[in-house]
């Protein structure tokens, strides 16, 4: 599977079958990363309605409780896997977050989900750190942006298969049926990954020339001696290099924004077709898992082979390529919620996606060419942990908040005006107002309420869900600006390091 050349051969060490086969398993293993991750957002609403929750603490599962771990556990297993085997940490990791998964099905109560979402984020924080740094390790800085743009497939694919599976399950057993077949199927996975996949040595692919060894035999410079000064100091200068310049800043304050309102958006989709059109689980599990699957996979793939052909010609394109898209994507997606009806709603839906999703795989191929081979765990760790707690474990409680806050407004004014109006005068004071939460408790009107309650209750919250989702998208537009700030000076930077790492 794997060849051995002489240097005068200019070959690879491995063979590009095997380079292939790699990143086919961490694209499935990213893939089970997003099934576990998101299939809450599926079947939000029938854990909604069985636990009597708020979109609220929908938002906290599908977001901060998931991300605090994640975020926080991030850097120190990147700084274990700048050291040990990544390989090893991958397949751990995995284990780890699918036995959480099933065990969500268990779960009686909020608090006892919120725990065990908890855990899946604790296995979840050894997942990309490692991935991205043994993929800039099998494969040159010219080709990263594309071969990260592939393990970042996982996204649609994970969301696609979590949405389908995990709709379906739920319609003819149950979320917690759901739980429990989603989560058992990666500790396979596990097994394959780690008897499969050989750890590269540190910086294999970069220009200069590297000895060759047989597949199996790991050559690399030696390991600095652990000191806690040491790994601070590891840390303090990736940071530099993340938030001290300019190009690099902007790309992360993109990714995060974008993701802010995608995490936040996305986490209420599936509950909005159940609500606004009532449609079965299965079906809206259909319906958003095809809309991933198609338009962002398309767009994931377009964002990491167009970023490397343009960026080939000029570094800026690394920035630009996303800026443009974000920008073209938000007016899209905007006019696909004004619709009355779902099959056109879905249509539209079909189209931003392959604009949106471009700004990912140059986002993370920029990082990589930014730091030094043993330090790009940590790198990716410190992007997620800026990115993930922040969008992650804000955004879907931020927008579970806001449908809260309009539906209590909405609800006593059901004859309210437009969004912006409506989004202002929600922040009245109204002494008098009745309490949604407690009068339609998980969003549904008591057993043996008036028909004109139960009816005021769902409009309420459907209607809410869609301004929600409206206003979390227009961060899409603020993300667009600050990657075309990051194409000012990156060709300049992304020189500096050619000659560094050269």
């Amino acid at each position: 599977m794997a060849q051995a050349n002489a240097p005068s051969s200019g070959k690879p060490l491995y063979s590009n079958g095997y380079k292939a086969t790699v990143l086919g398993l961490l694209l499935a293993t990213y893939t089970f990363n997003f099934i576990d991750r998101t299939i809450i957002a599926t079947i939000g609403q029938a854990i909604k309605v069985d636990l009597k929750l708020t979109d609220t603490q929908l938002g906290l599962l599908g977001g901060l409780y998931f991300a605090l771990l994640y975020t926080l556990l991030g850097i120190p297993i990147a700084r274990l896997a700048e050291r040990w085997n990544r390989v090893s940490i991958i397949s751990i990791s995995l284990v780890v977050w699918s036995g959480f998964t099933a065990l969500c099905g268990s779960a009686g109560s909020f608090a006892q989900l919120a725990l065990y979402r908890f855990g899946v984020g604790v296995g979840e924080a050894g997942c990309s750190p490692p991935s991205h740094s043994l993929i800039s390790d099998y494969y040159a800085p010219k080709q990263r942006a594309s071969a990260l743009s592939i393990y970042s497939f996982g996204i649609p694919l994970g969301t696609m298969f979590g949405a389908i599976i995990g709709g379906w399950l739920a319609q003819e057993f149950s979320w917690r049926v759901a739980f429990v077949i989603v989560g058992l199927p990666g500790i396979i996975l596990a097994v394959i990954v780690k008897l499969v996949v050989k750890e590269p040595p540190r910086g294999h692919s970069e220009a200069k020339e590297h000895p060759l060894e047989a597949e199996d035999v790991v050559v690399e410079p030696p390991k600095p001696a652990f000191s806690l000064a040491n790994e601070f100091h590891e840390i303090w200068a990736v940071m530099k290099t993340l938030f001290g310049k300019w190009p690099v800043l902007n790309m992360i304050l993109g990714v995060t924004i974008a993701s802010f309102g995608s995490y936040g958006s996305g986490a209420f989709v599936p509950s909005y077709f159940v609500r606004e059109f009532h449609l079965g689980y299965a079906q809206v599990g259909l319906i958003t898992g095809v809309v991933a699957g198609f338009s962002a996979g398309i767009g994931t793939l377009v964002g990491g082979f167009l970023g490397d052909w343009a960026g080939r010609r000029s570094a800026k394109w690394y920035a630009l390529v996303p800026a443009i898209g974000l920008l073209i994507a938000t007016p899209i997606y905007i006019t696909a919620y004004l619709q009355t009806d779902w099959q056109t709603t879905a249509l539209i839906l079909l189209i931003p996606g392959i604009f949106h999703y471009v700004y990912l795989a140059p986002t993370f191929g920029v990082v990589q060419n930014s730091v030094e081979p043993r330090r790009r765990a940590t790198a990716t760790a410190l992007l997620f942990f800026f990115l993930n707690l922040i969008a992650l474990g804000g955004g879907p409680v931020f927008t579970g908040w806001l449908i809260d806050h309009l539906a209590q407004h909405n609800f006593n004014t059901p004859d309210a005006g437009g969004l912006i109006d409506t989004v202002l005068a929600s922040f009245g004071r109204h002494a008098d107002a009745a309490n949604f939460a407690a009068t339609c408790p998980g969003g549904v009107a008591p057993k043996g309420s008036p028909v004109e309650l139960a009816k005021l209750c769902n409009t309420t919250l459907a209607h809410s869900s869609k301004q929600g989702i409206i206003v979390s998208l227009c961060f899409y537009a603020w993300a667009s600006l600050h990657y075309a700030l990051a194409a000012i000076g990156m060709v300049k930077h992304m020189k500096e390091r050619s000659v560094a790492q050269g």
